[in-house]
């Protein structure tokens, strides 16, 4: 497993579609969109669900159904790569230190790789205007508190470096 954490726009899902090119064997990609995408539209709205995604100023708002669903879909994540698949997942640690503390149990026993994904904040907010498929503000709210008390084995800063040449980091960290 490799879990990348970084906030949105921070290059996550570029890095993690450079790391399926690089890494020998085939990975699945998962994430918080994949599993922001399989909801039903009444949980992207807020309330129960989770808000702040369609409209807003870039917080976003867990509710209950959402938490739940989110920690079931954890679960499943890790129940497939204890069968056997190489699953890289980006996500991003809307708690912090405590979304990696549920990631973490739910992967106790696998061998799992750690990456931050640091993006300044400025070039966050410009490739979030640019996809045009984020709220405003969401890239700048989340580029340094997603990372709060989170521990990684490696860190890597898109805004430094192309996403090609961070899975390359990323891939040089799993075979060292």
């Amino acid at each position: 497993m490799i879990v990348l954490n970084g906030g949105s726009s921070s290059g996550k899902s570029s890095i993690a579609r450079c790391l399926q090119e690089l890494l020998p064997e085939p990975w699945l990609h998962l994430g918080a969109d994949t599993m922001v995408e399989a909801l039903p539209p009444s949980l992207r709205s807020g309330g129960a669900g989770i808000g702040g995604l369609e409209d807003g100023d870039g917080t976003v708002e867990v509710g209950p159904v959402f938490a739940a669903l989110d920690a079931a879909w954890t679960i499943g994540v890790a129940a497939m790569a204890r069968a056997g698949a190489r699953i890289v997942v980006d996500e991003v640690f809307l708690g912090g230190a405590a979304s990696q503390a549920r990631w973490r149990a739910a992967l106790e026993g696998l061998d799992v790789l750690w990456v931050g994904v640091r993006c300044a904040p400025a070039v966050a907010v410009e490739r979030e205007a640019a996809r045009g498929d984020r709220v405003a503000g969401m890239a700048a709210a989340q580029a340094e508190t997603v990372h709060r008390g989170v521990a990684y084995d490696l860190v890597v800063d898109s805004s430094r470096a192309s996403a090609a040449d961070c899975a390359r980091a990323v891939a040089a960290r799993m075979n060292g």
